[in-house]
């Protein structure tokens, strides 16, 4: 019987290592924003649902419509940041984008908003606008240039 154990974490002599280890490389040397997926991730689902959190889905229906799209476009662009990300950090300021939309949103699409409105679609904006920015500014650090 042929003896097939090999030592454990020397990989040196194996034929492809250069090709393992560039390949390594780029799986995870693009990786540095994986932190920021997660929350706007979550952030997108808050803001789809904030209108019956915050029970204002019936006082402001037209909100309530405007949130949940864009609670999921957020939601679907950190799946995409997650799933793609070499193609998809490109669109790191379109959350940038819609943060600065949510924040004057409640006086162009509501209807006299009130104050916990306002302040929801502000912090969601605000927190859009930060999680944006350090996923396009971390994606551009850890883009290779040729």
């Amino acid at each position: 019987m042929a003896n097939v154990s090999h030592p454990r974490g020397d990989i040196t002599s194996h034929p492809d290592v250069s090709e393992m280890r560039a390949r390594y490389d780029r799986m995870v040397g693009g990786r540095d924003v994986a932190l920021v997926d997660g929350p706007v991730f979550l952030l997108g689902l808050y803001c789809a649902v904030s209108p019956w959190i915050l029970h204002y889905a019936t006082s402001q229906p037209a909100l309530l419509t405007h949130n949940l799209v864009i609670g999921i476009a957020i939601a679907v662009l950190a799946l995409g940041f997650t799933v793609t990300p070499e193609r998809m950090y490109g669109l790191s300021w379109a959350i940038c984008a819609i943060g600065t939309w949510m924040i004057i949103s409640p006086w162009i699409v509501g209807t006299s908003p009130d104050t916990g409105v306002v302040l929801n679609s502000i912090i969601i904006g605000a927190l859009a606008v930060v999680l944006g920015a350090m996923c396009a500014v971390t994606a551009t650090k850890s883009t290779p240039r040729a």
